[in-house]
């Protein structure tokens, strides 16, 4: 029999009949032999609501105390599941974060897994018991609960594959499987039926929300084969994997073959301009730092060439963290104030990005997404590249022209020939 970890997103087990119907899907994988460990998430809009509570309460809450609120979605799921499924006659029990246990760090909101037991649930499968997992949470080693992040619940459920040594970790939600970028914006947006963890990487890391980005690093780290699939859609999904997944196998054999697989965007983007900035040795460093130990991530970071000693530094956020990284600049301005250094904002601007590890072996791509951007007008702020991926900050009200625009040039409607 095979072991495969589950995971049902919030869309999934939205309501009642919502759970009723996951259990039914459950019990009748079950019985086809397989055996089961499910992870799932809290109810469709409970994380939200309980996150409006706390806002209610304080515009900045203690983040401990936020995580143990925001955990009791997954708790009430959890357990809401587990009675469905016992309703059809299947032995199931569910198990909290501190009962399996999964072990974080203690940077409450976004804890990171150090370590996972896997005892609990292993007694669980050879009784062939479904095993009902609360996703997002965890306990530090001094006890207290702790939520991995937002989407958090796909990292739970790859780190248990990866533990368990699961045949593929296969997630549920309300779409069919990765496409080549968000159908609602390109209707003839084609899905892929396989892609690479390092373009899958990619692809979550901007923007694409079809995954949680740390659940990707875990699965391609762990080699865990990843399946998105769609709750309520029957179909095979997209496979995540390893470039080849057989030994001596060609990739162009099992991949897709594309220079470009998809494009993702981000909506939530922040710029940040410093005017002026010495041009010295450790600048970056003194500018940056303190952002770091805030535990803010930097995403583009782009330093123009110096004049007369001076330059500018540009750099990207999240907008949930503008307002805080513009404290903290400004907190740092006496050190500037002598040169004249100023800081610029905007949350009005959005980014593009175009993954493919097809790029590696073709050259132009950059040209040919500025030419089809520069076509329709829009101009470019900013620009990061990598080995398979180029990435540019622009207007956010060019954001949607801007990917119909590259999904066309590229034709990523059309299904690639392999070479």
């Amino acid at each position: 029999m095979a072991l495969i970890v589950q995971k049902y997103g919030g869309s999934s087990v939205a309501n009642i009949e919502c759970i009723e119907f996951v259990a039914k899907k459950i019990a009748a994988q079950q019985e086809s032999g397989h055996q089961i460990v499910v992870v799932v998430s809290a109810m469709y809009g409970e994380t939200d609501r309980l996150d409006k509570l706390a806002r209610q309460i304080s515009k900045q809450p203690s983040t401990r105390e936020l995580d143990v609120l925001l955990a009791t979605g997954e708790q009430i799921s959890v357990s809401l599941l587990t009675m469905a499924l016992q309703k059809l006659g299947c032995k199931a029990k569910s198990f909290l974060g501190h009962q399996i246990p999964i072990i974080t760090d203690d940077a409450y909101s976004r804890a990171r897994i150090f370590e996972i037991g896997d005892k609990a649930l292993l007694d669980a499968v050879e009784k062939n018991t479904i095993a009902v997992v609360a996703g997002f949470q965890g306990v530090d080693h001094l006890g207290n609960l702790t939520t991995l992040g937002r989407g958090g619940s796909d990292t739970t459920a790859v780190a248990l594959a990866a533990r368990l040594k699961a045949l593929e970790c296969q997630i549920y939600t309300d779409v069919d499987g990765v496409y080549t970028t968000d159908p609602r914006i390109v209707p003839n947006a084609r899905k892929l039926n396989r892609i690479t963890f390092e373009e899958m990487l990619e692809l979550a890391s901007q923007g694409a929300k079809v995954l949680q980005l740390r659940s990707v690093e875990f699965a391609g780290k762990y080699n865990v084969p990843l399946r998105v699939l769609s709750t309520f859609k029957e179909g095979s999904g997209t496979l995540i994997a390893t470039e080849s997944l057989k030994k001596g196998e060609e990739s162009s054999k099992v991949m897709e073959q594309a220079i470009v697989s998809g494009i993702a965007f981000n909506r939530q983007e922040a710029k940040i301009v410093l005017r002026g900035v010495p041009d010295e040795p450790g600048m970056a460093a003194k500018i940056l730092g303190p952002i770091g130990d805030a535990h803010i991530e930097i995403d583009m970071i782009v330093q123009n060439m110096g004049e007369n000693g001076k330059t500018d530094f540009s750099f990207t956020v999240h907008r949930r963290d503008y307002d805080l990284v513009l404290d903290i600049l400004n907190s740092q301005m006496p050190a500037f104030s002598a040169s004249g250094t100023t800081v610029e904002g905007s949350c009005t601007i959005a980014k593009i990005t175009l993954v493919g590890v097809g790029m590696r072996s073709h050259a132009g791509i950059a040209s040919k997404m500025f030419q089809a951007l520069g076509k329709e007008g829009i101009n470019i702020q900013l620009i990061s590249t990598s080995e398979i991926k180029v990435s540019v900050v622009l207007d956010e009200k060019y954001l949607e022209l801007g990917v119909r625009a590259l999904h066309d040039a590229f034709k990523l409607h059309e299904h690639p020939i392999e070479e």
